[in-house]
């Protein structure tokens, strides 16, 4: 079985995907995203493949793929679906791969809801995942991100680690200093996002990363 390793973030556009897309290819990790709400422009999935220079990680398919890009509960209700943890339980039980590490990548953050009464962070619990959180900087980004981290010590989520992304203004030592969670690494604005871009910033996170897990 892969250990599985949550991507999740403060919030929403803060570079979870590529953020995903640096620590499988470091990892040379497997990759799953559960439920892909929205994919006019491309899934996450296809994103990530091709971002990855290594031939060894596996895309695996989405368990839910709703066209609508919203929160998945509303975008499942609007397509006359139910998103059910133990269907993604047990999709996450039958896949097939060799690889030691499964990077999973979430919607949105730790309290999106997935139907009427679950959350992202009961996906996390449920596969009994570690997580990596995702913060980006911004005008706002302590408070989400310490709420973040509060959330995760409420669930008793194991969490391995900050990736910053971005840069506003220096809010890194402060956000590692108030959590107590370590920084795993920090991921500058790319203004050219490709394989070579990622392949490059895997390798400034690989250290960390390994040790963290």
């Amino acid at each position: 079985m892969m250990t599985p390793i949550f991507i999740t973030g403060i919030g929403t556009d803060i570079g979870k995907t590529i953020v995903s897309a640096i620590i499988t290819e470091a990892l040379q990790a497997d990759y799953w995203k559960p439920v892909q709400a929205g994919f006019d422009d491309g899934t996450d999935a296809l994103r990530i493949k091709g971002l990855l220079s290594n031939s060894f990680s596996k895309i695996h398919p989405e368990t839910y793929k709703l066209k609508m890009p919203a929160s998945p509960h509303i975008a499942a209700r609007e397509e006359g679906e139910v998103i059910r943890i133990e269907k993604i339980k047990s999709a996450f039980s039958r896949l097939q791969s060799e690889n030691p590490y499964l990077i999973i990548e979430g919607a949105g953050g730790l309290m999106v809801p997935i139907n009427e009464k679950e959350f992202i962070v009961d996906i996390i619990k449920e596969l009994n995942a570690k997580v990596i959180l995702v913060s980006r900087n911004y005008l706002g980004s302590i408070n989400h991100s310490l709420l973040t981290a509060a959330a995760c010590r409420q669930y008793n989520i194991e969490v391995l680690g900050w990736v910053f992304n971005d840069q506003y203004l220096d809010y890194e030592e402060d956000i590692v200093r108030w959590t107590g969670i370590p920084s795993l690494g920090s991921i500058p604005l790319l203004h050219n996002t490709d394989r070579n871009a990622i392949y490059l910033q895997s390798q400034k996170i690989r250290t960390k990363l390994l040790a963290s897990i």
